[in-house]
């Protein structure tokens, strides 16, 4: 069952999705060669908390850190460890919080120095597949409206798109209806409706869209081993239009860049 949200109720989500915004933006520059996963974990536990928040993924479904943290060929759920970042990984940062009993969550991949230009490319066509897919939630469309979007353009560059883990609604719940694939055809799927709040969140391959489930039981991996890449935004439907709830602004910042993708949101973003 759908949950819609009413307009103070997106404002709320608003705020929780502006708390692993401002984290994520505290991440980036942190995000280098020599630093732990582990280190970036307890790092983001301690801001997230000193927003007046608690983190949103620990403790749930048993998991056992604030953050999931996927390098170069994990797609998702990768746990932190002690292990150096190196030059030339790639690290997908998923994060979570909840405020006002609302959850925020939202995902950025960054790249730990210096990465080679294949690695870049992928980075940024699934960062563009993430905004393409955010145009199509609006009034008249359906699931698989997004899912096609995202799809079409990524497979356009010969990339895999993973079938076995998709976005999905938000709200006091970390997963609610409805599921929202990155994959499907035109004008199929559950209808979208005023008030929705989702999660859009492109999970692409270099190679094969297939992957397994390493033996920690949470992190998902490449089944060719090539890197995987994975960006999220929080998305409200209001007055029959997306309105991003979560934003890469501090991300930008911290390190330096002018997304394109954004701007065309910036006016229905909330940016301190």
């Amino acid at each position: 069952m759908i949950i819609t949200k009413t307009l103070e109720e997106i404002e709320l989500m608003r705020e929780s999705a502006l708390v692993v915004s401002k984290t994520l933006g505290m991440l980036a520059k942190e995000v280098k060669p020599g630093v732990t996963t582990n280190q970036l974990n307890a790092m983001a536990e301690a801001f997230i908390r000193d927003q007046g928040a608690v983190p949103g993924f620990l403790g749930l479904y048993g998991c056992p850190s604030t953050l999931l943290t996927s390098v170069n060929d994990a797609v998702v759920h990768g746990l932190p460890t002690d292990e150096p970042l190196k030059e030339g990984d790639i690290v997908a940062i998923d994060c979570g919080a909840v405020k006002n009993e609302f959850y925020g969550d939202h995902a950025y991949t960054f790249e730990v120095g210096e990465i080679d230009a294949k690695t870049k490319k992928l980075l940024d066509v699934t960062k563009a597949s993430l905004y393409l897919g955010i145009r199509e939630f609006k009034h008249g469309n359906r699931v698989g409206d997004i899912g096609y979007a995202i799809q079409d353009y990524c497979e356009s560059h010969n990339y895999g798109v993973v079938r076995e883990l998709v976005g999905h609604g938000l709200g006091k719940k970390l997963h609610e209806d409805p599921e929202v694939p990155n994959y499907g055809k035109r004008g199929r799927g559950k209808k979208f409706v005023e008030g929705m709040t989702i999660a859009i969140e492109p999970m692409i391959n270099m190679g094969t869209h297939q992957v397994k489930q390493l033996s920690d039981g949470w992190t998902i991996v490449t089944k060719d081993g090539k890197p995987s890449a994975h960006f999220e935004h929080n998305v409200a439907l209001v007055n029959g239009k997306p309105e991003l709830l979560s934003t890469f602004a501090y991300v930008y910042e911290a390190l330096g860049i002018t997304s394109d993708e954004e701007k065309e949101f910036r006016q229905k973003e909330f940016v301190l």
